[in-house]
């Protein structure tokens, strides 16, 4: 426990130096809730709704460092790490690159965790946002989108031969996740043909089971977004502990 703590500070301390999960995954979604807040923040979602639109957007919003950790910074850093045989040499340590990965996976959770801190603190400061379904709902949502998604970064890293090859397959995924699963553009004013296509996202899945557990709404095709995000969590790590590489 001593050591994975010790490895927990460093790796962490070398991250913030870093700047790029600080910016993207906290800063950057706080930015876009206030520019959400001021637009339409304490208006109805649509009319005759019983809720704002900042309330309707929150599990999205939540999703952006999400996104930010599990499509860009985890699998980038995973293949960074083999290419500059950080993880080979830590094979000959008693600190395991096993517990290393572990602790870049802590690390990641902690990031999404006080960006969805900071954003409920943010609404509720400004705009007195409630919760008006059930927060142990929203949090076994926001569990479930993370793990599937942070799978999926798993196996780019695992896959990736080196950095620059992990960020063009991040690029890939992180950017049609980021636009058309909902986080930044509503899923619900998207074509027929698109929803179809973006319900094999796991951040769409994640981003209808937090709203309708944060607003109370029924969610009929619940079993539906679980099944596709634990597929998904399932194929995805099965690919990664198959073809993964330590140098």
């Amino acid at each position: 426990m001593r050591s994975f703590l010790i490895l927990f500070k460093n790796e962490l301390k070398l991250n913030i130096r870093n700047m790029n999960m600080v910016i993207f995954a906290i800063i950057m979604p706080v930015i876009v809730q206030l520019i959400i807040g001021m637009l339409n923040g304490t208006n109805p979602a649509f009319e005759g709704a019983g809720y704002t639109f900042m309330e309707l957007s929150f599990g999205a919003l939540c999703t952006i460092s999400i996104c930010a950790g599990g499509l860009m910074g985890l699998p980038i850093l995973v293949a960074e790490y083999r290419e500059r045989k950080i993880l080979k040499r830590f094979q000959v340590t008693p600190v395991s690159p096993i517990k290393l990965l572990t602790v870049e996976l802590t690390i990641y959770i902690l990031y999404c965790f006080l960006s969805m801190i900071s954003l409920f603190i943010t609404s509720k400061l400004f705009w007195k946002l409630s919760v008006q379904g059930s927060w142990l709902g929203f949090l076994a949502s926001w569990i479930l989108t993370m793990i599937s998604t942070f799978s999926v970064g798993m196996m780019v890293g695992g896959l990736a031969k080196n950095s620059k090859t992990a960020s063009i397959y991040a690029s890939f995924l992180y950017f049609p996740m980021l636009v058309f699963s909902g986080t930044t553009f509503p899923y619900e004013l998207m074509p027929v043909g698109v929803q179809k296509i973006v319900r094999l996202f796991p951040i769409t899945q994640g981003i209808q089971l937090m709203k309708a557990a944060f607003l109370g709404l029924p969610l009929d095709n619940i079993f539906l977004s679980v099944v596709v995000m634990g597929m998904i969590t399932l194929i995805c790590t099965g690919i990664a502990v198959r073809y993964f590489k330590w140098e």
